[in-house]
């Protein structure tokens, strides 16, 4: 396991640390959180969205990105479905990174399991990768505490170049790590917390014409009027409603806007009832 400087750096870095660069491809789910799409850029490599990997053809893909469950609309993977990820890999020669911060965050659907997990990884971590963060389960946003953990021989070559690079976490930041991973209790509570703004926002938009879909896990719900997403925008703006635009995301985002329940309990409360009063 290898502390990094938050997730988003590592996502941002991870393939340049691995090495890639022009003639490789990075390959990520569309719509997708956008660090994937710069951290491909940022290497010279060539980003690649898909929705399915029939997509990405005889392509020589050398890292997919994986996340479930995912942002911004929160879908939940099946171990089946993860599965065939990483078989598809390792046939190909190449890296699967599973972006995880959600990973404690299931609310209906399949339960959300680590790309390590035996069902999905077949009991070897070869070629495989999960990268986690702190900043969601534990409110750590602004201690930049995440880690990676997986293929030995991968974490030891992300080592190796990190120490150099001066991507070294502080000692005081790696033990409130320890204390947090560490301890459920907390992480209970933030659940609780997300599972009762999820019910009231829910509710709330749904009572507005809105439809939710694929939100089974994460912080977000994927919400649509059927038109173009910016249209949406304006609609919860008039409301004094700040979500964020699906198309941000990819293409597949067009029609969607992504509503965090991560605002106060107070705030979200506010956001339903003007929702409800139309």
């Amino acid at each position: 396991m290898l502390p990094t400087v938050g997730a988003k750096e590592l996502v941002a870095w991870l393939p340049t640390l691995l090495g890639l660069g022009a003639g490789d491809v990075v390959a990520f789910p569309d719509p997708a959180y956008p660090t994937y799409d710069v951290g491909a850029r940022l290497a010279g490599a060539q980003p690649l969205p898909y929705r399915s990997l029939t997509e990405l053809g005889p392509r020589r893909v050398s890292l997919v990105w994986v996340n479930s469950p995912a942002n911004p609309h929160g879908q939940v993977l099946p171990a089946e479905h993860l599965r065939k990820v990483v078989d598809w890999a390792r046939e190909r020669g190449a890296v699967v990174a599973s972006d995880e911060c959600y990973v404690e965050f299931g609310w209906e659907g399949p339960e959300p399991l680590s790309v390590l997990h035996p069902e999905v990884c077949a009991g070897t971590p070869e070629g495989v990768l999960a990268v986690h963060s702190l900043s969601k389960r534990s409110n750590l946003a602004g201690y930049r505490a995440g880690f990676v953990t997986g293929d030995p021989r991968l974490v030891a070559g992300l080592l190796e170049a990190r120490k150099h690079a001066g991507m070294i976490v502080p000692a005081m930041v790696q033990a409130a790590m320890v204390a947090a991973l560490g301890d459920d209790a907390h992480v209970e509570v933030q659940r609780k917390r997300y599972a009762s703004r999820r019910t009231v926002l829910l509710e709330a938009l749904a009572g507005a014409g809105l439809r939710v879909e694929h939100s089974q896990g994460s912080l977000y719900l994927w919400a649509t009027r059927d038109e173009p997403c910016w249209d949406t925008v304006g609609w919860f703006a008039e409301r004094g409603i700040l979500v964020a635009a699906g198309d941000l995301y990819g293409p597949a985002g067009a029609r969607h806007v992504r509503v965090a329940l991560t605002a106060t309990d107070e705030r979200v409360a506010a956001a339903a009832d003007r929702l409800r009063s139309g």
